[in-house]
């Protein structure tokens, strides 16, 4: 597979087909872990390394995986790979995994691994299936990040909360000082759920501006490829 095919589909899954504001999934983590950037963004790499993992085990064995028994072996898969990314989360990062609670365990019920694996990995290469996997990851990885930094700033008014639980003696930054009175509903899941409206709104709007510029501009026959 050359480089332009491993280009589409890493875009596929940060924007095209964005797992958080196109196919609306995994709604559960990106609507309650998201009240802080530095949640979000570590439960979103967790997501990654599962997914990834998960992609590539997937495509290697799919071959040897009966068609009528996929879907357990896919979600046993994806569990015993979980396990092993909430271990090195209570290992190595064991503040942040308190604060993450369920939510890393909870990967293994996400749609979002479990529809990549089903649509993706088990129809294709392990390379191509890891790109997906990445991708798609970071697409919604990108979600959470906006999600929480909005969130926590307009609710508190500061940004990295609790990156001390990632780097030791770092601080938060207080972006309105300390008179801020805060906005709870920004961090009460209505504000999750008016956050993620106005990103997909916003994507859509993107979308519908370059496909009218696309009309009012199309390719002139100089730049169509001939075709032998």
């Amino acid at each position: 597979m050359d480089f332009q095919a491993y280009r589409e589909i890493a875009w596929n899954g940060i924007w095209k087909q964005n797992t958080g504001v196109v196919q609306i999934l995994g709604l559960c983590p990106i609507l309650a872990v998201s009240t802080s950037i530095v949640n979000a963004v570590s439960l979103g790499l967790a997501t990654i390394l599962v997914m990834a993992m998960s992609n590539l085990v997937i495509a290697a064995l799919r071959n040897f995986i009966p068609y009528e028994i996929r879907i357990p072996v896919f979600i046993l898969i994806i569990a015993a790979l979980t396990t092993v990314v909430d271990l090195a989360f209570n290992a190595y990062l064991h503040e942040l995994y308190l604060v993450l609670g369920i939510f890393i365990p909870l990967i293994v019920t996400n749609c979002i691994v479990l529809a990549r694996v089903e649509a993706f990995a088990a129809k294709n290469e392990p390379d191509s299936s890891i790109v997906d996997g990445i991708a798609m990851g970071i697409g919604l990885t990108l979600v959470l990040a906006v999600l929480g930094a909005v969130r926590e700033l307009v609710g508190s008014g500061t940004l990295l909360s609790g990156i001390d639980m990632l780097i030791p003696g770092a601080q938060a930054i207080s972006v309105f000082g300390d008179a801020y009175p805060g906005f709870l509903v920004a961090v009460l899941p209505p504000g999750a759920f008016f956050t993620l409206g106005c990103l997909i709104a916003g994507r859509n709007w993107l979308e519908a501006r370059k496909a009218a510029r696309a009309r009012r501009n199309p390719p002139s026959v100089a730049d169509t490829p001939a075709r032998a």
